[in-house]
């Protein structure tokens, strides 16, 4: 899994962040009231009333800062969830394209795993690894699906499920594919 560049991975870091300046707010505060408890019983000179004013703002300021950072991480974490539900639905969505193109090209189960690596950008080698079976055989089940997708190459059946999947195209038995030449 890679590590985004732009910001922090996981929200524990901003959370964090948070927390050192919820820390300081507090020690701000507790000095303010210190020093206007002091000053009220003259404890202090006349130097701690601004002093004390000037903490009370910053704490103020950093309360401000950390009702906003949260709102925002808030925010951030809706968004992301969102973001995640949304991208597998459009991974959900190409599946099935991809599937109901290979299922109106009638693939036996074999081209469809040969067809599956295809997709997966696998080479013929590769795909005969991890099938266990010869180069030879993969190809012939290669040529099988360029003939029942109506494609001749691995460029073109690329082609062919790209334009499905933007719309482009309707998918292979669809009613106005089946009255139309097929574009590639």
């Amino acid at each position: 899994m890679s590590q985004n560049l732009h910001g922090p991975a996981q929200p524990w870091i901003l959370i964090a962040v948070i927390a050192v300046q919820a820390l300081c707010a507090a020690i701000f505060l507790g000095d303010m009231f210190a020093d206007l408890a002091g000053m009220d019983t003259g404890d202090t000179g006349p130097a701690e009333g601004p002093h004390a004013y000037i903490e009370g703002l910053a704490a103020i300021a950093l309360l401000t800062a950390i009702v906003i950072e949260t709102r925002i991480l808030m925010w951030l974490l809706r968004r992301k969830a969102q973001l995640e539900e949304s991208l597998s639905a459009a991974q959900a969505a190409v599946q099935d394209i991809i599937s109901a193109e290979f299922a109106n090209w009638r693939l036996t189960p074999a081209e469809l795993d040969v067809a599956t690596f295809l997709v997966k950008g696998l080479s013929t080698a590769e795909i005969a690894a991890m099938r266990g079976s010869a180069e030879g055989t993969v190809k012939a089940q290669l040529n099988a699906i360029y003939r029942k997708s109506g494609t001749s190459n691995r460029a073109e059946l690329m082609s062919l499920l790209i334009d499905t999947l933007m719309g482009q195209r309707q998918p292979a038995g669809s009613a106005e594919t089946d009255a139309s030449p097929r574009t590639v």
